[in-house]
């Protein structure tokens, strides 16, 4: 059957792990309505002082379709997100063998915010030595057989039971917090993220 994801920027862990399960089509949908305040533009990652936000500044006019949301360059958000990244992440087990690739897929300008996901997905799924044909959408659809579009939002918690506890960096000072982006899995288990994923029901 035929799946659709949301476009993500280094999506939750949910996210990727629901991905993964999928056996049929893949579809990142290009064509709905671009929504405000979701993981399209935004991930969450811990830092010293407990979760964080960094989000993707977009420029959007009314009724903007996702394909066409270009990136806001006037503030340098993508050298404030690699320091972020580099002050939350630096002692972890494999910072240094993701730091190069990270600081080669954000310095560059992308003119569309799925550009800029996209590239970030891809090496992701590199990274967990997954294979994912993704394809966008061609046109808008209501229905799907199976519809992720909207079940990861940082307004509605997403059940984490599953989702057995891992080392985090700050661990000693900050309680474990499931579900953040992607990149911190990555960070703190490195290789071992992929069987980490797979456990996830």
């Amino acid at each position: 059957m035929t799946a659709v994801f949301s476009t993500a920027y280094l999506p939750p862990i949910a996210w990727v792990a629901t991905l993964l399960q999928q056996t049929g089509p893949l579809l990142i949908e290009a064509k709905e309505t671009f929504p405000k305040q979701t993981y399209r533009n935004r991930m969450e990652i811990m830092t010293a002082g407990g979760v964080r936000t960094l989000t993707v500044p977009v420029i959007k006019e009314n009724h903007s379709r996702t394909e066409e949301v270009a990136i806001d360059y006037k503030e340098r958000w993508n050298v404030i997100h690699l320091r972020t990244l580099a002050a939350a992440y630096s002692a972890s087990p494999y910072f240094l063998y993701y730091k190069d690739d990270l600081e080669a897929l954000l310095t560059p300008h992308y003119e569309r915010l799925m550009d800029l996901n996209d590239a970030l997905l891809k090496w992701v799924l590199r990274m967990l030595k997954t294979e994912c044909p993704l394809r966008r959408t061609e046109d808008y659809r209501k229905e799907y057989e199976l519809d992720f579009r909207n079940v990861f939002s940082p307004k509605i918690p997403y059940p984490t039971e599953g989702m057995e506890s891992y080392y985090q960096v700050f661990s000693d000072r900050v309680p474990f917090t499931p579900n953040l982006s992607i990149i911190d899995l990555l960070m703190n288990l490195g290789p071992e993220a992929t069987d980490y994923l797979k456990k996830i029901v």
